[in-house]
């Protein structure tokens, strides 16, 4: 027997991170099986809908269903659980519990605490029933409609086992004889069916209607021979409307436009009798390749299909099976979504992962042409079922592998399909935006619907009323304090009604001053032509879905507000519409900065209180979001109310160059005025390696980069990299790679610091963020405030004035108003132009090491290890091998068996120029070996080309086996190059020799000191 548990969703569950969110996932265990549902990002009331099938040996065992917080850096954390024993459902109607809300218990049994809900199905599916005949084995789906019912009673043709009696499943079930009956006897005689019925069917006549819904959904031979679109046909049908799901958090491996439409490319990747995938496992040279059937699931919900393989073996990992389930989670005919779960048992730790990969398809951009083209996206993650200490490495290998995997995917789909080229998308702006009309509507029409209220209604009859009033009344005697012309109120009653006149009346007012102002600002910018040369912004606002209401009719008034480089367009007001078609175009005068972010706010023009309200607002980051994709976009809107009622804006954005002439020359030219320093232009090949290292899109090009440390917990030598718009930093430090970046106009401020000791003796830039702004880049960051500040350290650059002045001046002209910006060239303008060598930018390969020196010395490993112990004998050893001012920091844990260190000292020996050098040293223990391996990474600093290459050092110890008390010692030498020079040759070998004397003078000392200490020890 099998169960089957359908996760569905929870709510209300408990803010378990400081964000006020939870990344909550399940975790199901029954026995010794488990298995989990994915994690949802920042939600309370996630859904999951995901399908799970346990194995029963045990009726008395039970079913633990525990909501878990996944925490990046922590052990995740404990929201609830639920418990359900096995022997319930067995006993329940229909061996089914149905879909029911479950509370969620708190850790302790006593506690109060309320840990939210969760939205379970559970139910029985037996060996020998027709709905396990549908399983594709270990992960079979056991959610059904909850609609569908066997009043039929049980034929041996829906039976697996023929044989088995029917007066089996007639004994009672709720003894314990009862269940031992039903389960082993199976070779009685079979009974009519009329006669007995088994518990979960009614014994009344066969229906008529509930027989063929059975055999169309769970019929074998029928969900066979279905065909593929037939399958998808089924499942449009039942689409919901949802909206697809968000890539994958492993990040995007394919994001490419070909010209076929949707449902061809769907065909294509993912039919039967497909020819693509055929030829790209004779790429790879996968065998043994068994294609199982596309299969309906859940009602015709959902579509799967197993794929199984053996991978062809590689220099380092042999062959490998693996098993595939491919699940369509939408398909509407327009967007297809389909997730490939892989599963790789044979390979290290692959019991404890699962590989996770989301196809998407979508419609893409309409083309000049006419044709139809669709965008494919491919994004992926790492599913962990258990905790490892592999998790990086593993992450790592993946990362890698479906890296390379998927760019053989992309080209040999390129050959099949022809790829859409961006320039073929920009043309078409004149064409989406000449389609565009603003709805002519004439004031009155405006006025009628503005002012058909209750208000300005009640109003209009009370003071008719009054003018009635005011006729056939006659004039009161003079009394009291009154006078001529000025009558008072001689009552309570005619005070109070007096004032709700005058009330009412300024209301009446202040509606007509509101719609005055309004009409003043009807479409002011829109269809406004911008002037000048340079990036050129043109936004067209369609229309708007769901936006708030904050009136008591159930309308608003909406407006737009459009901001980027501090310049701002503002759309018309649409009365009392939440969903306002304005279909107006603006643009933004030209720009010589190109823009960073579109900011789009949403405001009510008749909110409460007389104000403008913020119904909603929203970022388009342009170094992050591809041109082209902006062409037609929804974008959903940020904010409490807009994230109530899922508020979106229908978008097209287009951004160009209207100026002559080179782009980055001319830019350059401008900045090199504001920073005080020649700029050279980079060349194609160094701006496409740092489009590429950062993802950016292609008009981003790099002004500069500097060889520093970032400083965290511990100082990250590495490289950053300054353009336009962002500051990206990147490192790769024995095999862990680094990399983040962030906006200039999210610093709020840049300071420097004077040297410490802490930062080699080298100022500190401090770049500290706006509030939760840069939030990707917290990784890199040495501090987060509690108002949600980071802050960046940087220091040791190689030419620090150089840095220090780029980076103030790319920062100012970003952040400051135009008149600061004037302030700032006029003071830095008697400095005069100073040029330097720049190289082309390779990025960062692996360093190919040699070995430079070996020895046998006559001394212990842990004696040697005092060379990096930071002790006497660490000093005195660099100061015989001629390195002045030497000083370390403690060795850090970094995880199990390995630490860190840094190292600075003024060397004489590496290069005659005597320069300063700082090091990363990292040591890791080798116990199979007993020994250590150090690894070093150093910078020169001062010496001609110091910012061109760093040098990698490796030590390798181990106590030699021939002879006791001594050290086999191997030195291995690398150089990484971060630029190009024709002195490579030259450098490598003056390095190289130093090297060698200095390391031939270390050992010496070493073996001298053991020497003498031996001698010692031997005469006390």
């Amino acid at each position: 027997m099998k169960l089957q548990v359908r996760v569905v969703e929870a709510r209300n569950l408990p803010a378990m991170d400081l964000n006020g969110f939870s990344d909550p996932y399940v975790r199901l265990q029954l026995g010794k099986q488990r298995s989990r549902t994915k994690v949802v990002k920042k939600n309370l009331n996630p859904k999951w809908a995901e399908d799970f099938s346990f194995g029963v040996d045990d009726l008395n065992d039970e079913l633990v269903v525990s909501v878990l917080d996944e925490d990046k850096y922590f052990n995740d954390d404990f929201v609830g659980q639920v418990r359900v024993s096995v022997s319930l459902v067995f006993d329940a109607e229909n061996q089914s519990l149905g879909t029911v809300w479950y509370p969620l218990n708190p850790k302790k049994k006593g506690s109060k605490k309320d840990c939210g809900e969760i939205l379970l199905k559970i139910c029985f599916s037996q060996k020998n029933s027709v709905l396990d005949l549908t399983s594709t084995g270990d992960q079979a789906s056991a959610s059904r409609s909850p609609d569908l019912r066997l009043e039929s009673p049980i034929d041996p043709s829906t039976c697996a086992s023929p044989s088995r009696s029917d007066d089996a499943s007639s004994i009672p079930q709720t003894t314990f004889a009862g269940r031992f009956t039903q389960i082993f006897q199976k070779n009685a005689i079979t009974a009519t069916p009329t006669q007995s019925t088994s518990r979960s069917i009614d014994a009344s006549e066969p229906s008529e209607t509930s027989r063929p819904v059975f055999s169309l959904e769970l019929s074998e031979d029928e969900s066979s021979s279905a065909s593929f679109e037939e399958l998808l046909k089924a499942m449009e049908s039942k689409d919901q409307g949802i909206e697809p799901p968000s890539n994958l958090p492993g990040g995007v491996v394919v994001d490419q436009l070909f010209m076929i439409s949707p449902s061809d490319l769907n065909i294509l990747l993912f039919a039967s009798d497909s020819s693509l995938y055929a030829s790209f496992t004779e790429l790879q040279g996968t065998t043994e390749v068994q294609i199982g059937p596309w299969k309906g699931e859940n009602d015709g919900e959902s579509v799967k299909r197993v794929v199984s393989y053996l991978k062809a073996p590689t220099k380092l990992i042999k062959a490998v099976k693996g098993t595939e389930e491919q699940t369509y989670l939408k398909a509407d005919g327009e967007v297809y979504a389909v997730l490939a779960s892989v599963a790789t048992p044979d390979v290290p730790f692959g019991s404890t992962f699962k590989v996770e990969v989301l196809y998407c398809i979508s419609p893409g951009p309409e083309l000049p042409s006419g044709e139809q083209c669709s965008r494919l996206v491919v994004s992926w993650r790492l599913n962990f079922l258990q905790s490892t200490m592999m998790k990086g490495m593993i992450e790592n290998g993946a990362r890698q592998g479906l890296k390379d995997n998927f760019e053989q995917y992309a080209n040999l789909l390129a050959q099949s399909v022809k790829p859409v080229d961006s320039k073929d998308i920009g043309v078409n702006k004149e064409q989406a935006l000449s389609s565009l009309q603003a709805e002519p509507q004439s004031d009155w029409k405006l006025a009628v619907q503005y002012f058909a209220n209750f208000t300005v209604f009640s109003t209009f009859l009370i003071g008719i009323y009054v003018f009635v009033h005011i006729v056939f009344a006659i004039p009161s005697a003079i009394q009291g304090l009154e006078f001529n012309g000025l009558d008072l109120p001689d009552s309570i009653g005619e005070f109070v009604v007096s004032g709700v006149l005058v009330l009412q009346c300024e209301r009446v007012l202040q509606l007509i001053s509101r719609f005055m102002q309004a009409r003043k600002q009807k479409g002011s910018d829109h269809g406004i032509k911008a002037h000048g040369d340079g990036w050129l912004l043109t936004v067209a606002l369609i229309e708007g879905v769901d936006l708030a209401a904050v009136d008591p009719s159930g309308h608003c008034d909406p407006y737009i507000v459009f901001t980027s480089n501090g310049k701002t367009r503002t759309s018309s007001i649409k009365f009392q519409k939440s969903n306002p078609q304005w279909n107006e175009i603006f643009e933004f005068d030209a720009m010589a900065d190109p823009p960073s972010v579109l900011n789009v706010e949403v405001f009510d023009f008749d909110g409460p209180f007389d104000e403008a309200v913020s119904l909603g607002n929203a970022e388009i980051n342009f170094v992050r979001s591809n041109i082209s994709d902006l062409a037609d976009v929804w974008v959903p809107l940020q904010g409490k109310l807009a994230q109530a009622c899922q508020s979106k804006l229908h978008l097209r954005i287009f951004l160009d160059h209207t100026g002559g002439g080179d782009v980055v020359r001319d830019y350059l030219n401008k900045m090199e005025k504001e920073v005080g320093k020649k700029i050279n232009v980079r060349s194609p090949q160094t701006n496409s390696a740092f489009q590429k290292l950062f993802g950016l899109p292609q008009e981003e090009f790099l002004i500069n980069d500097f060889t520093c440390h970032l400083k965290r917990k511990m100082p990250l030598q590495g490289r950053l990299f300054l353009s336009a718009r962002i500051v990206g930093f990147y490192a790769s430090l024995f095999g862990n790679k680094t990399k983040f970046f962030f906006l200039w106009e999210d610093i709020e401020d840049i300071q420097v610091l004077p040297p410490t000791l802490a930062s080699m003796g080298s100022p500190i830039i401090v770049m500290t963020l706006r509030p939760n702004r840069g939030m990707d880049a917290r990784i890199g960051a040495k501090t987060h405030d509690e108002e949600g500040r980071l802050k960046f350290h940087f220091h040791s650059f190689v030419s620090f004035n150089v840095a220090q002045k780029t980076i103030m001046a790319l920062w100012k002209a970003k952040s400051l108003t135009p008149e600061q910006k004037v302030q700032a060239v006029e003071e830095e303008s008697e400095q005069k132009l100073q040029s330097e060598e720049s190289g082309l930018f390779l990025g960062v390969d692996d360093v190919r090491f040699s070995e430079v020196f070996s020895l046998i010395l006559p001394v212990p490993v842990s004696f040697f290890m005092e060379l990096f112990g930071g002790g006497e004998m660490d000093r005195k050893a660099m100061e015989r091998a001629g390195c002045q001012s030497y000083s370390c920091s403690p060795w850090e844990s970094e995880k199990d068996d390995v630490y860190e260190r840094q190292t600075y000292y003024r060397d004489k020996r590496i290069s005659r120029y005597r320069g300063e050098v700082t090091s990363t040293q990292q040591k890791t223990l080798v116990p199979e070996k007993n020994g250590w391996l150090v690894e070093e990474v150093m910078t020169l600093h001062g010496v001609p080309l110091g910012d061109y290459f760093n040098l990698h050092l490796r030590y390798q110890m181990e106590e030699s086996a021939s002879k006791p008390k001594t050290t086999y010692v191997r030195v291995y030498f690398g150089i990484e190059w971060l630029k190009s020079t024709r002195h490579q040759k030259r450098v490598t070998k003056n390095i190289l020799v130093n090297l060698q004397d200095r390391l031939k003078m270390t050992f010496g000392f070493l073996e001298k000191e053991y020497s003498t200490r031996q001698q010692q020890q031997q005469v006390t």
